[in-house]
């Protein structure tokens, strides 16, 4: 099993949040989730490895329930 990444790991983050907030511009909400649906497959596969891919779900839902950035999550 890989290693989680949670340091800055994006060489120009400004670019991919604005590619982010943008990518549903003007779409109705059912295009926006199957846009998001269809990325988050794509990235993924890029992946490759379910048991990280697991480990950052519930990561991320972790990080929702206590309303902070999954970045700063204490993890062991």
């Amino acid at each position: 099993m890989s290693a989680i990444n949670l340091e800055p790991n994006i060489d120009r983050p400004d670019d991919l949040y604005a590619e982010i907030v943008g990518m549903t511009a003007g779409l109705s909400d059912a295009q926006a989730f199957g846009l998001q649906a269809r990325l988050i497959l794509l990235l993924a596969n890029q992946i490759g490895d379910v048991s990280v891919i697991a480990q950052l779900i519930r990561l991320a839902a972790q990080s929702e329930e206590q309303g902070h950035d999954p970045g700063k999550v204490e993890h062991s």
